[in-house]
């Protein structure tokens, strides 16, 4: 049995990651607008639904940076 593996905790970096996303959606003044407009979607919510995935990016980076490969989480 091997043993285990504990993830290491979150540096500035790791924590600057996670942040984008999060003040991403939250500036509402920066996409309160109509304009541009993709497919007749309004920016305010393709904006929000462009950072979904991205967010999920985010997440993803910030996990193999933090949790050891082979740890099985």
């Amino acid at each position: 049995m091997s043993p285990v593996s504990t993830p290491r905790k979150l540096g500035p970096l790791q924590i600057i990651l996670l942040a984008i996303p999060c003040i991403a959606v939250l500036i509402v003044p920066f996409f309160n607008r109509l304009e541009p407009s993709l497919f007749g979607v309004p920016f305010f919510y393709w904006w929000q639904i462009l950072w979904v995935p991205l967010s999920s990016i985010f997440i993803a980076v910030v996990y193999r940076m933090t949790v050891p490969s082979g740890s099985g989480d």
